[in-house]
């Protein structure tokens, strides 16, 4: 099954399988956002686990599957000669952007911790109801998430175009990869937006329709993160660590301080160590 979707990805346009593997990672998150139709309540341990495991999954992801080929990237391009910049160089900015930008939507950009009250929502002071702020809390993270689907289906198109004589340290088994682990971790997440929602007295279509909506942001930035690596081949190294800083600093900024919120300390760690193993796992074993 794996060998049939690596040949599939294989044969179509970069931005078309980014477009697509936005789309898996979407429906992951409508699929987990789905379970409230099937649960009243949820179990703040199960979600606190969950949101370790995403944790895990984006801090492995970053390296595994846009750092280190970012670094390799570089490395090759100055045993062909083709540029002499330390193998460092690129990463390291591009980390810091990534990082940067997220940091600066984190401050303009109005949203909500998804146990937290309202009072307590970030950003820029609006008047918009909680659950808009909610959705907007795993948007956010999810805008990184995008990229990076978008940006590693992208870079298999540019040792080519490169002339690098058949090196590629891209695979489309990496990148398939990647989308799964996102996506895998996207379910989880689609319910820990919804079910909060439901408890607040929100319907469960509703509750299910704003859950599913917090990734929508995923395909659309795929596909954005495709083409931007297709249009500008010398961004390639930047982009794949733009988005491992973005990523990075979601990890840091929002998703292990909400995990250990609730006083789930170990169960959200053990889910993150989870998470980090999985992506992992598929990175290696794919890639």
């Amino acid at each position: 099954m794996s060998e049939q979707l690596i040949n599939y990805f294989a044969n179509i346009h970069p931005i078309k399988a980014a477009f697509l593997a936005g789309l898996f990672t979407w429906c992951m998150t409508a699929i987990g956002a789905g379970l409230v139709f099937f649960f009243k309540s949820s179990n703040r341990k199960i979600l606190d686990a969950s949101l370790g495991f995403t944790g895990g999954v984006m801090i492995a992801a970053s390296f595994w599957s846009l750092l280190s080929p970012a670094i390799a990237y570089v490395e090759l391009q100055n045993e062909l000669g083709i540029n002499q910049m330390p193998s460092w160089f690129a990463p390291a900015v591009g980390f810091l952007l990534g990082a940067l930008t997220l940091f600066a939507l984190d401050k303009i950009i109005p949203h909500l911790h998804i146990f937290g009250k309202l009072e307590e929502a970030e950003g820029m002071k609006t008047n918009w109801r909680k659950t808009i702020l909610l959705v907007l809390a795993i948007a956010l993270h999810n805008i990184p998430e995008g990229l990076a689907v978008g940006v590693a289906f992208g870079a298999l198109a540019n040792p080519e175009l490169l002339g690098m004589n058949g090196h590629n340290v891209f695979t489309i088994g990496s990148a398939v990869a990647l989308a799964i682990g996102i996506g895998i971790q996207n379910f989880p997440e689609g319910f820990a937006v919804s079910m909060p929602l439901r408890r607040q007295g929100v319907g469960r279509f509703k509750s299910w329709q704003w859950g599913q909506l917090s990734a929508i942001v995923e395909p659309i930035f795929a596909v954005i993160g495709a083409a931007i690596v297709l249009s500008v081949l010398p961004i390639l190294p930047y982009a794949l660590a733009f988005a491992a800083g973005a990523m990075i600093f979601i990890v840091v900024e929002e998703v292990i301080p909400e995990s250990q919120r609730g006083g789930n300390t170990d169960i959200a760690t053990i889910g993150l160590i989870a998470g980090f193993i999985v992506m992992m796992v598929l990175d290696v074993a794919l890639g």
